[in-house]
C-alpha cells in the first residue's frame, strides 16, 4: 500500500530553504518518492487547522517513507529544513 509524507510547513528562511528542497528531492526520487503537492494555493474547508505550504509526497509504503525520513541520509537534510523552517509531518497509509 502506499504511504504519503504529508508536511506544513512554514518558512523562514525561503533562499536556505531552496537549498534544502534541492537536496531532498533526488533524495526523496531514490526512495521512490513522488512529489503530488509542493506548495500551492488551498482552501480550509472545516476547522481551524492554519496550515502554511503544504507538501505531500508518495511512496511506495509505510517503511520505505519512514526509512527515508529517518536514514541517516536524510538527517543533515533535515536538519537544513529544521534551520530554516518550522512544521508538522505526518506519514499516512493509504487503503
Amino acid at each position: 500500500m502506499s504511504a504519503y509524507l504529508i508536511l506544513d510547513v512554514d518558512i523562514h528562511d525561503p533562499v536556505k530553504y531552496k537549498t534544502y528542497m534541492e537536496k531532498a528531492k533526488p533524495l526523496v526520487e531514490k526512495y521512490g518518492g513522488k512529489y503530488h503537492v509542493r506548495g500551492g494555493p488551498f482552501q480550509i474547508m472545516d476547522g481551524d487547522w492554519k496550515p502554511t505550504r503544504l507538501v505531500v509526497i508518495e511512496y511506495p509504503d509505510m517503511e520505505t517513507a519512514k526509512a527515508m525520513y529517518m536514514g541517516d541520509e536524510y538527517a543533515p537534510i533535515k536538519a537544513i529544513r529544521k534551520s530554516c523552517s518550522t512544521g508538522h509531518t505526518v506519514i499516512v497509509e493509504s487503503e
